[in-house]
């Protein structure tokens, strides 16, 4: 299986994503959006798509020009049948490919926090997979509406969207499941001036919540990962 999966952002990575598709024997074709990476001329090629998160709202369009073609490229992917999956970021951007409004500030979520699955979440075949609510990694600031015909499967009260589907094979996650430990300590270094600034108190939370909440939240996440990915189907 081919897929493609874009970055926006330096420094994000597919963390368990990444265990889920090798496991399965992905060929993946990794494009950097940001650094003027192109998207491919059709969406035929690959048999999967992610989008991937980043520091950027899903209308910076002014400074991120690449952004419509993005989600016009996620919407005629969606409507081709394959399976893609959109995290954070990707997940807003997947809702503006369905014409659901963006809601920039207003959710700020980071680091270990709790989900909740919705009834259609727990009979969805990837959610499904997961506990009925979990902890899982969150580092984000906006948020989006359920796109028109959409599923909502999982939610909490900051962000009433944490996951949904369109159709069988689309899915936007707003929590990083992708993050295990590993990841989330390699954040925490990278993006150290950044995450000060936001979050004054990490350099004291972070051990204390990977210990308390991270084998959980680890596993869960490549649970989900591992779900998703075996909705590729293989051509």
């Amino acid at each position: 299986m081919r897929v493609l999966v874009i970055r926006n952002f330096d420094g994000t990575g597919l963390g368990q994503l990444r265990t889920a598709l090798d496991e399965a024997g992905a060929m993946i074709d990794m494009r950097a959006l940001h650094h003027g990476d192109a998207l491919p001329d059709q969406v035929d090629g690959h048999d999967a798509l992610v989008v991937l998160g980043g520091g950027q709202s899903a209308l910076a369009d002014d400074d991120y020009p690449y952004l419509p073609n993005l989600v016009d490229f996620i919407r005629d992917f969606t409507a081709s049948g394959r399976a893609v999956l959109g995290v954070c970021l990707g997940a807003q951007l997947l809702a503006r490919a369905h014409g659901a409004q963006n809601l920039i500030g207003g959710a700020r979520e980071f680091g270990w926090h709790e989900v909740t699955l919705t009834p259609e979440g727990k009979e969805d075949p990837v959610l499904g997979a997961l506990p009925g609510r979990f902890a899982i990694f969150q580092w984000h600031d906006d948020h989006y509406m359920l796109p028109r015909g959409a599923s909502r499967l999982a939610g909490n009260l900051v962000a009433h969207n944490q996951a949904f589907r369109i159709g069988t094979r689309a899915y936007g996650i707003q929590f990083h499941f992708e993050a295990d430990r590993a990841l989330v300590a390699e954040w925490s270094e990278r993006f150290a001036g950044w995450i000060a600034e936001r979050e004054p108190d990490w350099g004291s939370r972070h051990k204390v919540e990977a210990d308390r909440f991270g084998p959980a939240a680890d596993a869960a996440g490549l649970t989900l990962a591992r779900a998703w990915v075996s909705t590729i189907a293989r051509r």
